[in-house]
């Protein structure tokens, strides 16, 4: 199966959905390159980046879900390169 180099960007206003969202990536570890987190205190935000290698249908899922979470936003970016 072909995959993608991706990098999926979220951006967690809820502090709640913090556990679900690495539960989230924890399911889907076989895939992940690496992952960073920042904590923005001054405006009460966290920031992650997650590098993945996957099928599109996987990561799209992956954003999907994550991105459903309330208080929680996500966008992916694709390599051009397959």
């Amino acid at each position: 199966m072909d995959t993608r180099v991706a990098v999926v960007s979220i951006i967690v206003e809820n502090d709640d959905a913090t556990k679900e969202i690495n539960e989230l990536l924890s399911g889907f570890a076989d895939y992940v390159i690496g992952r960073m987190g920042v904590p923005y205190k001054e405006r009460g935000l966290r920031l992650i980046s997650v590098a993945v290698d996957a099928p599109q249908d996987k990561t799209a899922a992956l954003s999907g879900k994550i991105g459903s979470l309330p208080g929680v936003s996500v966008k992916t970016a694709y390599a051009s390169i397959s």
